[in-house]
Parts: structure tokens; C-alpha cells; sequence
């Protein structure tokens, strides 16, 4: 896929390589963009590339295919409803993240 950046440009992660989660929040401003249209977000960003591991890179549009809130009333709805989405469709690398999903450590 051609991407509008390099995912581990400049651009794509300030300098060092950012993954999953942690790009998709910093395209938000949590005092401005809420509530927030998950369709107005995929319009903006679907086809920024998105470095889920040290070797695959999916697009936001991709990750969002999994996502079910049409509409995040706040930052904290946004995180959560990403990070559900990304576990249930394997985009989340981060090991012993079951652990802080259902109340269990």
C-alpha cells in the first residue's frame, strides 16, 4: 500500500517508532475534538499507516473495521473502544495485555 508518510518518518512517529494505540490517540485533541464522529475520523485518517509490531503496518481505516461506537463522547470512550477492537482483531502486540482487560492482574 502507498502511504502519505513513513510510518517511522519523521512525520509518522517524531523520530522513533510509535505503535498501534499510542498513534491513534495523538491524532486527537482531547479538549477539541469531542464528542468525536468515528466516521469523520476514518475520513480524515484512513489511510494513514498504523505500525502494529516491528513488522506490520496497517491503515487506521483497517483497525476501524473492528470498531462499533459510531460517535466517542469523550478520550477516555475513544481508548477504550480502540483498544477492545484492536484485541478482538489481533492489532495488540503488547504482551500480558489480558492481564488489565476484566478486572484481572
Amino acid at each position: 500500500m502507498d502511504w502519505p508518510h513513513d510510518p517511522d518518518g519523521e512525520k509518522g512517529s517524531e523520530g522513533m517508532r510509535q505503535y498501534g494505540h499510542a498513534v491513534l490517540a495523538k491524532k486527537v485533541d482531547e479538549e477539541e475534538d469531542f464528542p468525536l464522529s468515528a466516521a469523520d475520523y476514518v475520513e480524515e485518517y484512513g489511510d494513514h499507516p498504523i505500525r502494529i509490531d516491528y513488522e506490520t503496518v496497517v491503515s487506521v481505516e483497517e483497525i476501524f473495521e473492528g470498531v462499533e461506537t459510531e460517535e466517542f463522547a469523550d478520550f477516555v470512550e475513544f481508548h477504550r473502544e480502540l483498544g477492545r477492537a484492536m484485541r478482538e482483531n489481533g492489532y495488540w502486540f503488547y504482551e500480558g495485555a489480558d492481564r488489565f482487560v476484566g478486572g484481572s492482574a
